[in-house]
């Protein structure tokens, strides 16, 4: 899979600091917004859970490069736990996706592809269910809702929200050629 000149590949034992890397540029979504240095994505115990000890049992990541091999961007999921939760936790047994793109990458598609890779694995893997969390007006809200996630608990009035895709409700991904 592919977009935007870039190349999505399966991600590595050792690509944890690309992860974390990822992981900031997640965090840092609002335009203008500098992402934190990755030592301090790694020193925050709410973040690093995401990528400490990559990859663990049941973790599965794809990474984006440019065309000189370089990292655009991360998608992954982790199994987290109620005593450890994501800030997207639903249960112990639904992974929780972390997706983070180079702002210099952002709208050109490499989102999609990311996305698209995984929730392909996720189907693959028989994963009834997955998470994730975004701010209300993040723009990745959108992306994410095209590929059938849906508000897990919709009385929660504000806040980052919670976003299941149940893969039985949504039929799949709905866009980047696996249509619905």
């Amino acid at each position: 899979m592919s977009g935007a000149g870039v190349r999505v590949r399966t991600a590595r034992a050792d690509d944890g600091a690309v992860l974390a890397e990822a992981l900031a540029f997640a965090a840092a979504w609002r335009p203008g917004t500098t992402p934190l240095p990755t030592a301090e994505v790694l020193a925050d115990p709410s973040l690093a859970r995401y990528v400490e000890g990559w990859p663990r049992p049941g973790d599965l990541g794809f990474v984006a490069v440019d065309g000189h091999g370089a990292p655009v961007g991360a998608a992954w999921w982790r199994f987290l736990s109620p005593e450890a939760p994501g800030f997207g936790f639903v249960a112990a047994d639904v992974p929780e996706l972390a997706i983070g793109v180079r702002p210099a990458w952002r709208g050109r598609g490499v989102g999609t592809s990311l996305l698209a890779a995984l929730l392909a694995a996720a189907d693959d893997h028989g994963l009834a269910r997955v998470s994730l969390s975004v701010e209300p007006d993040n723009p990745a809200r959108r992306l994410y809702e095209r590929f059938g996630f849906e508000r897990f608990d919709p009385a929660v009035p504000q806040g980052a929200l919670t976003l299941v895709r149940d893969r039985h409700l949504a039929g799949g991904p709905r866009c980047a050629g696996r249509g619905r």
